[in-house]
């Protein structure tokens, strides 16, 4: 026996689970996108949900936290007979990969 296709219409409907993001997880995604402390503050309570004035201890305590890049020059310890070599780091991107759909072709190429 055959089974019956059901259309879409007799599915239920999807249920999409909402989790706002945790406060650090909103600093941190805040302080990726601005070097501004205020705008730290703006993006990461637009994405919590919460007014600035809650978030922004936050920021600040995060701000200080953050650690300082390290230098793109990195000097080597040398022996007392060379002089000390500088390395320099470069740093390239990857390039993005762009995936095109295509739907088949109305005629068959045979």
């Amino acid at each position: 026996m055959k089974k019956t296709q059901k259309s879409y219409a007799d599915l239920p409907p999807i249920r999409v689970r909402r989790e706002p993001p945790t406060i650090v997880e909103a600093v941190a995604a805040a302080q990726d996108l601005a070097d501004d402390v205020e705008q730290q503050v703006e993006i990461a309570a637009g994405l919590i949900g919460l007014p600035a004035e809650e978030v922004r201890p936050h920021v600040l305590s995060a701000q200080r936290a953050k650690p300082e890049r390290m230098p793109e020059r990195i000097l080597s310890h040398a022996s007392p007979s060379r002089a000390p070599r500088t390395v320099i780091v470069e740093r390239r991107a990857r390039p993005t990969v762009v995936v095109e759909r295509r739907s088949r072709p109305l005629t068959p190429h045979r």
